[in-house]
C-alpha cells in the first residue's frame, strides 16, 4: 500500500487579484494547500482553477472576512492599498482592513495562523502616510492576535512579472535610458516569485537543521526578506546590472529632490481633477529620498528553510522576457 501525503489544508489569501498576491495564489495550490481568496467582485480571479474558492466581498466586510477564514488553517494577508488620493485612505485599508480581518480570525474557536505580508515601509513609519499605514497594521495584529500564531513579514522593493509599478522603469531600461532620483540611499530587493515561495515555505512543516533539530519561525516574529544581496543596491549598481544584461549602455538621468516634489504636486493636482490616485505624491516622494532601505534585522534568508533563488541581473532578464512575452514593452 503506497502511502500519500495529506493536503497541508485551507489558506485564506486576500489580495489574490493583485501582483503579489496573484503569485502567491499560485504557488500555494501548486503545493496542494487549498485556498479560499478573497476577491470583490464576481469573477475577479478570472477563470475557476482547481483548489481556488472565491469569497466575494472586501475588507470592510465583517460578513465576507468571516466566510473567508471559516475553518481556514492559516490566513495569508497581503492585500493593501499602495496609492490614494487622501492619507486617510492608505488608514481605512491598511490598518483598519487588517484590524478587521484579524478580529474575524481570533473569533473562530480554533483560531488559524495569521502570516501578514507587510512592507519594510512599516520600519520607517514617520516617512510616509503609507508607512504609517502599514505600520498601524502590524500593530493592530500585535494588540487584536490574542491567541493567533502570527508572524510579519516585511518585504523590500518587490519586481517581477505582472508588476505594473516598476514597468515604466523596465521600459525604460529596455530603450537604453533610466530616469532614476538622485540619491546616495540603498535598497533591498526581492523578485516576486521569491517571495511567494517564501511565505509558501513559511508554512510549510519545520525543518531539520544541520545540527540535528528543527526550525520553525516563532510567534510574534517580524521578519524582513531580501534577495540575497548584502547591503543591499544603489541606484548606480541598478543601472549596472541592466547594462550587464543588454549589452550595451543605459543612461542614467538623476532627478533633484526639489523637482521630484514638483512633480509630486503636479501629479497630486491632476488626480484631483481625473478623480484617480496619483502616480506621485509628497509621501512616495519621502521613500524614495529616504537613505536606507535595506533588510538587516531578523532576515528570513538567515533562516534554512527557505533561500532566495534570483538576483537582479537574473530578474531583470526574467521580467523583461515577461513584458515582452505579454506586449506590455
Amino acid at each position: 500500500m503506497t502511502e500519500t501525503t495529506p493536503a497541508p489544508g485551507c489558506v485564506a489569501l486576500t489580495g489574490a487579484t493583485g501582483f503579489v498576491g496573484g503569485h502567491i495564489l499560485r504557488q500555494l495550490t501548486a503545493a496542494g494547500w487549498h485556498v479560499r481568496a478573497l476577491t470583490r467582485r464576481q469573477g475577479g480571479l478570472g477563470e475557476p482553477a482547481p483548489g481556488v474558492t472565491p469569497v466575494t466581498g472586501s475588507l470592510e466586510s465583517r460578513d465576507a472576512l468571516a466566510a473567508l477564514v471559516e475553518d481556514a488553517d492559516v490566513v495569508v494577508h497581503c492585500a493593501g492599498l499602495v496609492a490614494a488620493r487622501r492619507s486617510s485612505a492608505f488608514d481605512q485599508v491598511n490598518r483598519g482592513g487588517t484590524a478587521r480581518l484579524v478580529e474575524a480570525a481570533a473569533a473562530r474557536p480554533v483560531p488559524p495562523r495569521f502570516l501578514l505580508v507587510s512592507s519594510l515601509a512599516a520600519r520607517e513609519p514617520q516617512v510616509s502616510p503609507y508607512a504609517v499605514s502599514k505600520y498601524r497594521g502590524e500593530e493592530a495584529l500585535r494588540k487584536d492576535g490574542t491567541g493567533l500564531f502570527w508572524q510579519v513579514l516585511r518585504p523590500p522593493v518587490v519586481y517581477g512579472p505582472g508588476d505594473r509599478a516598476t514597468l515604466d522603469l523596465f521600459r525604460q531600461i529596455s530603450k537604453g535610458f533610466a530616469v532614476i532620483p538622485r540619491t546616495r540611499g540603498r535598497f533591498s530587493m526581492i523578485y516576486v516569485e521569491d517571495l511567494a515561495a517564501a511565505v509558501v515555505a513559511l508554512l510549510g512543516p519545520p525543518v531539520q537543521s544541520a545540527s540535528g533539530s528543527h526550525t520553525t519561525v516563532p510567534p510574534a516574529s517580524v521578519l524582513e526578506i531580501d534577495d540575497g544581496k548584502v547591503n543591499g543596491y544603489s541606484w548606480a549598481e541598478v543601472i549596472a546590472a541592466a547594462e550587464g544584461h543588454l549589452g550595451r549602455r543605459v543612461r542614467s538621468f538623476a532627478v533633484p529632490l526639489a523637482v521630484q516634489r514638483l512633480a509630486a504636486a503636479v501629479s497630486v493636482g491632476a488626480a484631483l481633477v481625473t478623480g484617480k490616485a496619483p502616480v506621485l505624491s509628497q509621501g512616495k516622494v519621502n521613500e524614495i529620498a529616504h537613505p536606507d532601505w535595506v533588510c538587516r534585522t531578523n532576515r528570513l534568508n538567515e533562516l534554512p528553510f527557505w533561500q532566495p533563488s534570483v538576483g537582479f541581473e537574473e530578474g531583470l532578464s526574467k521580467t523583461l522576457a515577461w513584458y515582452k512575452a505579454a506586449g506590455w514593452l
